[in-house]
């Protein structure tokens, strides 16, 4: 467990925390005048390993070769010359600090932190972190890293993560329907049912792995809701002419996947942050684990409630949640961030796709 202090006067400025690895969808940008809940779990912190705010640089601007030592291997909008290892909390999680009123930026329905720290630590006056809640954006405290710094509490021990197998049986899934709340209503909030905003930028992280480890050629995935996720727009990407490379789910308490399988989607564990490591020669995809413990193992709902007392193994009762009236697209922005980043991006037909994503935004394809 460890705390953040104040790197000007050394006051407290969080509850004590535990590390997890970085969501897939903190960056996202979800819709328009939506109402995203928190990013991080109570009591958890997360570390971005890549530059991230203001300022930016646009692609104009950057020498290829700068580039490439970033690991980023096709042109994008702009790259953040801010500094590594911003760490991400739960708002609630923050501790004697105060807003910075005139730090608003242009947002929209509240705080989007593109004018740099927005929070001042209360003790001394010093900018420490950025708190996000503008509409569409995930609910987060950011803090600055060269504002703070770490300290061990409780004696400095580390509680280890947990194994696959445990985390099989302990672990939650993330269920692919969820309710979206918006705003702009005459009568205040409202809600409708859609795919999850957590779903989006995994799968468009997902899709730009399949994509490079497809080679240029057909890929299929297994029935059900992982062919809804990503074979439409596998279809549409890659050419239709076999022979077709194959994608299986694999990881903790699945069985080992047939040798002839070509790409294995695999769990991230959510505390250390790594794959879950297959053996054999085939292409791990990474999935955020609620994402692939949902799809590994799906949770039934009974086809309506029950009545009485709970049977044995029931565990919910509820009906299913509402499907979406509209066809899964993965997340672009998510897609285009992952895809730059992969050396494959190098390779003609890939690029071509990488070049073409506003096209396949505007066909609904994303």
């Amino acid at each position: 467990m460890f705390v953040f202090v104040c790197a000007g006067c050394g006051a407290e400025l969080t509850t004590s925390l535990s590390q997890v690895a970085l969501p897939a969808h903190t960056h996202q940008k979800y819709g328009n005048g939506i109402q995203l809940p928190v990013l991080m779990e109570p009591g958890t912190f997360a570390v971005n390993p890549e530059p991230w705010g203001p300022p930016w640089r646009r692609w104009e601007e950057i020498h290829p070769d700068e580039a490439a030592d970033r690991g980023v291997h096709a042109p994008v909008h702009a790259l953040s010359d801010g500094a590594a290892g911003a760490i991400v909390i739960a708002p609630g999680d923050t501790r004697g600090t105060l807003l910075i009123p005139e730090r608003r930026s242009g947002a929209c329905c509240g705080l989007d932190g593109a004018d740099g720290p927005n929070m001042a630590c209360e003790a001394c006056g010093l900018p420490v972190a950025s708190r996000i809640d503008d509409c569409s954006l995930w609910q987060a405290v950011w803090l600055a890293p060269d504002a703070v710094r770490r300290l061990p509490v409780d004696g400095g021990e580390s509680t280890p993560p947990l194994s696959w197998e445990e985390l099989t049986v302990k672990g939650k899934g993330t269920p692919p329907f969820a309710p979206i709340a918006t705003w702009g209503s005459r009568f205040g909030s409202d809600h409708f049912w859609s795919w999850s905003p957590q779903w989006e930028p995994a799968a468009g992280r997902a899709l730009a792995h399949l994509l490079a480890a497809s080679e240029g050629r057909p890929v299929t995935v297994p029935n059900g809701l992982v062919e809804e996720v990503f074979q439409r727009s596998l279809n549409a990407l890659l050419p239709a002419d076999p022979p077709a490379r194959r994608a299986v789910l694999a990881g903790p308490g699945l069985p080992a996947p047939d040798t002839d399988a070509d790409i294995l989607l695999v769990p991230t564990h959510p505390q250390a942050g790594h794959a879950w490591t297959p053996a054999g020669r085939a292409y791990p995809v990474p999935l955020p684990f609620g994402v692939w413990l949902w799809l590994a193992f799906p949770e039934s709902h009974l086809p309506v409630p029950a009545s009485g007392a709970m049977p044995d193994g029931v565990v919910r009762d509820d009906p299913p949640a509402p499907r979406p009236h509209r066809l899964f697209r993965a997340d672009a922005e998510a897609f285009r961030y992952t895809l730059a980043r992969l050396p494959a991006v190098r390779d003609p037909w890939l690029r071509e796709i990488f070049e073409n994503l506003t096209q396949h935004v505007r066909s609904g394809l994303f």
